[in-house]
């Protein structure tokens, strides 16, 4: 294969309890099934509240499972629960290895790897990072195999948050500081990563579009397809808006296309509970 179509997906929040959340993932399903992609990543946030609602992460893997390509999947903290910081207040709903236990019961996995077009994909679950939960200390060894693996050729990683804002040594702040892996960790995969050809670092989370380079490695923050997060509850970072990310892959290169789908609308989570049922 000579080249690999990836669309990167996130945030999607479903539940049958939002049927405007419905509306903006079948837009986007639209746009996939016309475009037929090789392969759609959900990079997390896949629904609305997994650890106290199977049937939302049930509702949302059937509507993942309607569309026409294969999917994969990755944890964010409204399927499985957050990770602790060291400045802020505890979060009220931590990551356990019983959440994610659920989560891989219903999409099968919680991170993954494989390889397309002369590139290695990893994707990683980086909710359980900075538990201390059992299944953190495998993951962690289990990418240092899979880096290692690469035998030299460039990887792509995806994971539901980003690595940091703009750079590595960003200071952990009370206001931000569960937007983005947390230290000490961060500090640890940055440094493993940084021994690699790590290319791309593909995130979500923060209901915000942004594409920028540090070193060598392009990192990309696809929106939210269900809905944008209010000025007062979120300052702003890049583009709010609705939509997802497209990905074309060749051999030692890559392409980034940023969409909206035709009639996916920007939504506020204002307006999302005004409109719930």
């Amino acid at each position: 294969m000579t080249e690999f179509r990836l669309t990167q997906i996130s945030d999607t929040h479903l539940t049958r309890n939002f049927a405007v959340l419905t509306d903006n993932f079948q837009r986007v399903s639209e746009h996939i099934n016309a475009h037929r992609p090789d392969l759609v990543v959900n990079t997390g946030d896949v629904s609305w509240d997994g650890p106290s609602s199977r049937a939302d992460m049930e509702f949302a893997h059937e509507l993942h499972a309607a569309l026409p390509v294969n999917c994969r999947y990755l944890p964010g903290n409204h399927d499985i629960g957050d990770n602790p910081t060291a400045v802020g207040a505890a979060t009220s709903c931590p990551a356990t290895e019983g959440h994610r236990d659920a989560f891989v019961s219903v999409f099968g996995e919680d991170r993954w790897q494989f390889e397309a077009a002369g590139w290695r994909f990893i994707g990683l679950n980086s909710l359980i990072m900075n538990t201390g939960i059992p299944s953190e200390p495998e993951q962690e060894e289990w990418l240092k195999s899979e880096l290692s693996g690469a035998n030299g050729k460039p990887i792509a990683l995806f994971l539901h948050k980003p690595l940091f804002l703009n750079t590595p040594e960003d200071p952990e702040e009370v206001a931000t500081a569960i937007r983005f892996v947390p230290q000490p960790v961060r500090a640890r995969l940055v440094a493993l990563l940084g021994a690699y050809d790590v290319r791309l670092v593909a995130s979500g989370h923060v209901h915000q579009r942004r594409d920028f380079t540090y070193a060598h490695t392009r990192h990309i923050w696809a929106p939210s397809v269900g809905f944008i997060v209010p000025d007062r509850m979120q300052n702003v970072i890049g583009v709010k808006e609705t939509g997802f990310v497209e990905y074309r892959f060749r051999p030692e290169s890559f392409e980034v296309r940023h969409v909206r789908a035709p009639g996916q609308i920007d939504i506020s989570l204002d307006d999302v509970f005004a409109k719930r049922g």
